[in-house]
């Protein structure tokens, strides 16, 4: 994938627009991420505005150092800021990558977002890039995070100890689960057929 992420992907549904994530939402993401029990199971806390200005530049340093390609989420209908999700880990040579660092306002949780979201990212992933595996992660505690990915039709490998330091310096373990290209087709039919 040449110049991947240099690209301008964009991805949408009825439900949502995944676009760059970029300095122009700041105001927005402002609006809905300083809420401390978002970041409860993300190895960090934006309760500041000084937090979520690092958070920000932070994420779009990542992507200007080729290490993940964050998307903004947004409502499909009102163009409003839902939240932001990211590819990760991202492996050419091998194909494969991580769909993570999901977070939604309040207010946009169990609506059925971040299923839109993760069928887009999915269906880029294997129909796009072509790429054999996807994995996705969540602290072995967040267990409401544990059952959205197995519906989504993944399957759980493993628990990796000590994965991730969260914000109070606490070693956490991480649960992880992956979806592989031989697999995408039949998950598709059987569990997003509502985006088909």
């Amino acid at each position: 994938m040449n110049n991947f992420f240099q690209n301008e992907i964009i991805l949408e549904n009825a439900k949502v627009v995944l676009v760059p994530f970029t300095l122009e939402y700041k105001d927005s993401l402002k609006e809905i991420a300083l809420d401390e029990s978002l970041w409860t199971y993300m190895g960090l806390c934006i309760c500041t505005e000084e937090e979520l200005e690092a958070y920000i530049h932070s994420t779009i340093n990542e992507k200007t150092e080729e290490k993940s390609y964050p998307f903004i989420i947004l409502d499909q209908e009102t163009k409003n800021v839902m939240g932001s999700t990211r590819f990760g880990n991202i492996n050419f040579h091998n194909k494969r990558l991580e769909i993570g660092w999901t977070w939604l306002g309040t207010k946009f949780q169990g609506t059925g977002v971040n299923k839109a979201c993760k069928f887009e990212l999915l269906k880029y992933s294997f129909e796009n890039m072509n790429f054999n595996r996807v994995q996705f992660s969540a602290d072995i505690d967040n267990i409401r995070s544990q059952k959205a990915i197995v519906k989504l039709g993944a399957t759980q490998e493993g628990i990796f100890r000590s994965n991730y330091i969260d914000q109070h310096g606490n070693t956490r373990d991480d649960v992880y689960f992956s979806m592989i290209q031989d697999e995408w087709q039949d998950v598709k039919k059987k569990n997003f057929s509502e985006f088909a």
